[in-house]
């Protein structure tokens, strides 16, 4: 492979999804929370003093790039959607299913306007930013398709929005303040996580989709028009992407299939500036779809090693992988990461922290050697 591009904007050749297996420290200071044991202030504290231990590890490791490993959510997307106006968390009657297995039950739903306004979330990456030094601060947010596709029309309160057009707008003009907050606080780089995507490519969540009274093919059209929407406007020294994966919980997943089905609107017509592309098993399908990728700046970061379990890749088998990608799309808009975090929720998958920081290690390692 060729040499010398290396990236000194994000993504990164070596790069990350976001999140990281919790600390013991961590679990137990959120028991004593919970429990009325220690302050909001004291869990704060644990929190930033492991916050500040991975970080840390990251820049260690070779990483440009350095998360807060999520430490202070329990989800990947509710914790987000709770802290927006009009949005009500409540205890589900089941939790999502995953292949084999449930999460805990809870959900939310619109019952108000949406707005974003003081988010907790912004003092949360000021703090990340702080203590970056020289890498940069990512910061990892859901995408509005998931606030959507989560409960459909059925999570959102009819008086509210009668018109679901204007429940479209209002969702696009929430991300778009929400960029714009972040990027005042200091944010840079900022990634939204996205399942939708990946299941708009699985026959069997098509299925349900249409159960549901909904056309794939038409949210498609709608998501893609919502993340533009989003978008617009966005200064020129922030990077956006977007993470498409197909579950991650507890390492297993919810849905298969690969990126085809999608793949002309997602990679043809959204204009982030990378995606984050879980391919780490047959279920994401072949490297094929990324054709649609326009040249030009846009980058798709391989997720070529997986989190769901601590089984260390061979690194001449990732730079082989690589090699195939090339066929469809140059080495130049090739960069490479974890297929997904390694801990969604706060139960985290199923491996140990020395194998998660192997595995990081190995993206580090595999770059230098590919680019």
């Amino acid at each position: 492979m060729s040499k010398n591009l290396q990236r000194d904007v994000p993504p990164f050749r070596a790069d990350v999804v976001g999140s990281l297996l919790r600390p013991q420290a961590i679990k137990l200071a959120r028991q004593q929370f919970q429990h009325g044991s220690i302050t909001a202030a004291q869990l704060r504290s644990v929190e930033d003093q492991e916050i500040t231990r991975v970080v840390a590890l990251q820049r260690e490791l070779g990483l440009q790039v350095v998360t807060d490993g999520e430490f202070r959510r329990a989800w990947w997307h509710f914790d987000f959607f709770e802290g927006l106006d009009g949005v009500s968390a409540y205890d589900a009657e089941q939790g999502i299913q995953f292949n084999g297995i449930q999460t805990k039950a809870r959900s939310i739903k619109v019952t108000g306007k949406m707005a974003f306004n003081h988010h907790p979330m912004l003092e949360d990456f000021r703090f990340l930013n702080s203590i970056a030094g020289d890498a940069v601060a990512k910061m990892t947010i859901p995408s509005p398709s998931v606030m959507h596709f989560r409960g459909g029309r059925a999570a959102i309160d009819a008086d509210v929005y009668p018109d679901l057009a204007e429940y479209f707008a209002d969702l696009a003009q929430v991300w778009h303040d929400a960029i714009a907050a972040f990027y005042a606080a200091g944010c840079r780089y900022l990634q939204l996580d996205d399942t939708v995507w990946a299941y708009l490519c699985s026959t069997e969540q098509q299925r349900q989709i249409r159960e549901r009274g909904e056309d794939p093919g038409q949210l498609a059209k709608i998501y893609a028009e919502v993340l533009n929407q989003a978008l617009v406007g966005k200064p020129d020294d922030m990077v956006i992407s977007l993470h498409v994966c197909r579950g991650n919980f507890r390492s297993t997943w919810i849905s298969e299939g690969g990126y085809e089905p999608v793949a002309p609107i997602l990679f043809g017509q959204v204009n982030v500036d990378a995606f984050f592309l879980e391919y780490d098993t047959e279920r994401a399908g072949g490297f094929e779809p990324l054709r649609f990728i326009k040249p030009g700046h846009q980058q798709a970061v391989l997720g070529l090693i997986t989190s769901k379990n601590g089984e260390l890749e061979e690194a001449d088998a990732v730079v082989t992988r690589l090699q195939e990608a090339t066929r469809y799309i140059a080495l130049d808009q090739l960069c490479l990461s974890p297929q997904c975090g390694f801990a969604s929720t706060e139960e985290g998958n199923s491996l140990s922290e020395q194998q998660q920081w192997d595995k990081l290690r190995l993206v580090v390692d595999v770059s230098k050697r590919a680019w």
